[in-house]
């Protein structure tokens, strides 16, 4: 088992900057990751090496390009236990990995009076493209609501299901609350009434065991760079049988089967939502974050967040005049708080002026924000590399803050 000195010092910016005497205590891992030496590498190794278009040439280099690609879908196919890697498609993020699902799965199937579910609790992205879908076609989204410990009302979900839902759309941890959804139940009851779920899962992807056949959640998306990987990469994950029905996202190159004037017809899964060329180096970098997770092992991960989240929210609440905004029974290592008469804003600045990095406002999560009744919060997040001695310097930092602002 690696040391948490070990981890550390796997990751360039964090140890290059705190050796060069600008100190970081990086605590915004929710928004993105830091990345580790080894996905580094292998982007500069795909472009050093292996920099070729895949799937069309016939030459070494395509093919070693093609191979290495190919292999990056086999291993997310394991990773998130899919059932085939043809249920893997490759996105920009969870962002267009739900709205692909909004537009070709969805859509089509959507009619005037038709419902769309959603919980309180959702990031924009899993929120903006169903509120945006209903608005076109005259449709109702319906609001699964939370309690006041951030927690959402699973026994009021039954009671929004009928013939007219088309979907239920569900994050598996909050990033406004840090709140783990419970995603199993929530599918269950929802396939009773033939419901299909999607599940946006950016937020627990890099930090906990994904099993989509345990979830048996129809649609599972989530983002490389929330899970040490480069921007710019993301997973649907689709049961075969809806991504089948589905129509292609994109047209263009690739995704192709035969083209004419007159019509053109389209390759099977999972091609037929590749058009293009895609982000071929940071897929590369993708395997290598997820080599890096598995090497470290998603238990040892899990039990670190959970470790770290436990420490701090108990210093937390020993500060007065500090609330914590969520407080599930369930959750990962996301804290969201107040400071009495500090705006987050104010709270994150004076934190950055001692090298201390976390996250300010509303984290797209506005309806959130209104239920609370709050402008926003300051929100720590946990990655692999943090410590409790951060969280104490964190911790102490914001006592001179409230002197501070007092």
């Amino acid at each position: 088992m690696k040391t948490i000195e070990g981890i550390r010092s796997e990751f360039p910016l964090i140890e290059g900057m705190n050796r060069e005497g600008n100190k970081l205590v990086y605590l915004d891992s929710a928004a993105t990751t830091q990345k580790p030496r080894q996905v580094i590498d292998q982007l500069v190794s795909y472009y050093t090496n292996s920099n070729a278009n895949i799937h069309r040439g016939t030459y070494d280099l395509a093919e070693k390009a093609t191979h290495e690609f190919e292999n990056t879908r086999k291993r997310i196919q394991q990773f998130i236990h899919a059932e085939k890697s043809e249920e893997i498609i490759f996105v920009s993020g969870a962002t267009e990995a739900i709205n692909l699902v909004a537009d070709t799965f969805v859509e089509p199937l959507l009619n005037i009076g038709d419902e769309i579910v959603v919980s309180a609790m959702e990031h924009h992205s899993n929120l903006v493209p169903w509120q945006q879908l209903c608005l076109r076609k005259n449709a109702l989204l319906q609001v699964l609501p939370m309690n006041k410990q951030g927690e959402i009302r699973l026994e009021k979900l039954a009671d929004l299901l009928s013939g007219k839902t088309k979907l239920v759309a569900v994050s598996h941890i909050s990033n406004a609350l840090g709140t783990i959804n419970p995603v199993k139940e929530i599918v269950s009851i929802a396939h009773e009434y033939g419901v299909p779920v999607l599940v946006d899962g950016a937020q627990n992807a890099g930090h906990h065991r994904t099993d989509v056949i345990e979830l048996d959640c129809d649609f599972y998306a989530f983002s490389g760079h929330k899970m040490y990987g480069p921007t710019g990469t993301g997973v649907l994950y689709g049961k075969e049988k809806w991504l089948e029905q589905m129509r292609p996202y994109r047209y263009g190159g690739e995704m192709v089967k035969t083209v004419r004037f007159e019509m053109s017809s389209f390759k099977e899964l999972p091609h037929k939502f590749e058009a293009g060329t895609p982000n071929i180096a940071g897929v590369a970098g993708l395997q290598a974050a997820v080599e890096f997770l598995e090497n470290l092992g998603m238990e040892y991960i899990s039990k670190h967040s959970n470790v770290l989240l436990q420490y701090a929210t108990e210093k937390l609440e020993e500060i007065k005049g500090i609330t914590i905004i969520g407080c599930a029974a369930r959750k990962s290592g996301i804290i969201s708080l107040t400071a009495k008469d500090i705006h987050p804003h104010d709270m994150s600045t004076y934190l950055n002026e001692h090298g201390i990095a976390v996250r300010a406002g509303h984290h797209c999560s506005l309806p959130v924000m209104n239920f609370f009744e709050i402008p926003g919060t300051t929100r720590i997040s946990f990655g692999v590399y943090n410590t409790t001695k951060e969280i104490d310097y964190l911790t102490q930092c914001i006592k001179k803050a409230i002197k501070y602002f007092a």
